[in-house]
């Protein structure tokens, strides 16, 4: 599903990939839908952790933590060569309009993957680090879809430079250092 999204891996393509029976596949999912929710699930559990690693590391402020994720994931990415993003942001753009649970299951997503990130914002506004212009949840929310964007434009151009041009702005702009 990564290679070749959700419309384009058959259930043939996955038993193939993993290599499995067909009937090994209908005898613990229902449908592909089913299947891909538990795909992204676990996709899910897995960059919570690395939400946890970055957002609660206690030792950095609020605004370097912010920083951290977003390299911890420029480096995941770039492992990978900048030929895949995000399985959520993949999934939004193919699923959620063929499958209405798994536009509710991503919608559910968001809301969680949200919470940690407007809890480590409104830190950094209690702090004076971060500006209270915008409510901290506002603030996440628009952390995480400009940043999904950016994921689109790194596939395309195969590199770095959306992630980093993201970067640069954002934390020279809605997450500067406030003047002292």
């Amino acid at each position: 599903m990564f290679r070749k999204g959700y419309v384009g891996a058959g259930v043939r393509d996955i038993v193939a990939e993993a290599p499995a029976p067909q009937g090994s596949f209908t005898n613990h999912f229902r449908s592909k839908e089913e299947f891909a929710r538990e795909v992204l699930d676990r996709y899910f559990n897995d960059l919570k952790r690395v939400v946890m690693e970055a957002l609660e590391d206690s030792s950095r402020t609020p605004r370097d933590r912010l920083k951290r994720y977003l390299d911890i994931i420029t480096d995941r990415l770039a492992k990978d060569e900048f030929g895949r993003g995000c399985l959520i942001g993949d999934f939004s753009l193919e699923a959620a309009p063929q499958s209405e649970m798994l536009r509710g299951r991503l919608a559910d997503i968001f809301i969680e993957w949200r919470t940690p990130f407007a809890a480590c914002i409104a830190q950094g506004q209690a702090t004076g680090e971060i500006a209270t212009t915008f409510a901290p949840e506002e603030l996440a929310e628009f952390l995480l879809s400009s940043w999904e964007g950016a994921i689109l434009r790194m596939k395309v151009e195969r590199n770095a430079e959306p992630l980093e041009r993201f970067k640069r702005i954002v934390f020279a702009t809605v997450f500067k250092e406030p003047s002292t």
